[in-house]
């Protein structure tokens, strides 16, 4: 870093180019008429179970303070000692807006702040799955996410930028018919419903600009979900139904992600990193590699 009789020269925004950690989402909008395209491919590896997955964020700005879009997702599973997915699968889709409240200026204290609507929409196969439970990769129900989204910069004793986000989340999960077998855990003879536990999240990360292209990054998350309850009956022909009713307990879980980010242009980067669950109550561990590529246009 170049210095100035000793002092290091401050890093200007304009020399920072960024893809984003890889699970924090950004406080900006897009400019009114500009598109950004992110595709992730991962592999969430629990015991036993390798949950290889792709999700793609395009967002449109349809004014400058108003970003909206959708979040497509597929997924494949691979199981040990039991049937894999038959294919590659639909997942739950998502819907997502989100409104630039204020932004951030350089020489002020406050962040740019964003409020976030996501619509989870069931699209994804969760029952009737026979012999394939590794098909199940939906809930069956609508969730409503409401969010707060926030983004800040920094300025480093060397000079350089450090950019910092913080989301917080809520979501809503809808109720679930179930018949079947199910991402739920129910039997071949089962009839009823299920719904999911709301969720909280908070989710903070750091980005520090290494250089113009070169960005080092870091995610740190807490998820806290309520009881999934399963009320029904097991039906079997010729024999009175039997009645079901199951609670999972509420979880919770801490995660962190690693990053590296390289971008070869303000409008296009790629990311590396690895998600860690750490497990915690009611909550398996699981590792997540996973690369993504970032366009503006």
């Amino acid at each position: 870093m170049a210095q100035d009789a000793g002092v290091p020269i401050r890093q200007s925004r304009d020399d920072a180019w960024w893809t984003g950690p890889m699970l924090a989402n950004g406080a900006e909008t897009l400019p009114q008429g500009h598109m950004l395209i992110e595709p992730y491919i991962y592999d969430v590896t629990t015991p036993g179970v390798d949950a290889f997955g792709s999700r793609a964020y395009v967002l449109y700005g349809l004014t400058d303070r108003l970003t909206v879009g959708a979040i497509p997702i597929i997924g494949y599973n691979r199981v040990s000692g039991a049937p894999n997915s038959s294919g590659i699968g639909l997942g739950d889709q998502i819907l997502q807006a989100q409104y630039r409240l204020r932004r951030f200026h350089e020489g002020s204290w406050l962040p740019t702040v964003s409020l976030m609507l996501q619509e989870t929409v069931p699209t994804g196969r969760y029952d009737r799955l026979g012999q394939r439970p590794a098909n199940g990769m939906g809930g069956g129900a609508y969730a409503t996410t409401l969010g707060v989204n926030m983004q800040s910069y920094f300025w480093m004793p060397n000079g350089r930028i450090l950019r910092a986000r913080l989301n917080a989340t809520t979501t809503f999960a809808g109720g679930a018919r179930v018949e079947g077998v199910s991402t739920y855990g129910t039997s071949e003879d089962f009839r009823g419903h299920a719904r999911a536990g709301d969720n909280f999240y908070v989710g903070a990360a750091l980005e520090y600009s290494l250089t113009t292209r070169w960005v080092l990054a870091l995610d740190l998350t807490y998820s806290h979900n309520g009881n999934t309850w399963v009320r029904g009956y097991d039906v079997v022909p010729g024999l009175e139904p039997v009645r079901v009713s199951k609670r999972f307990g509420r979880s919770d879980a801490v995660g962190y992600a690693p990053a590296i980010e390289y971008n070869w242009s303000p409008n296009i980067g790629l990311l590396f990193g690895v998600r860690v669950i750490a497990g915690g109550n009611n909550v398996q561990r699981s590792v997540t590699p996973a690369i993504a590529l970032n366009y503006v246009r």
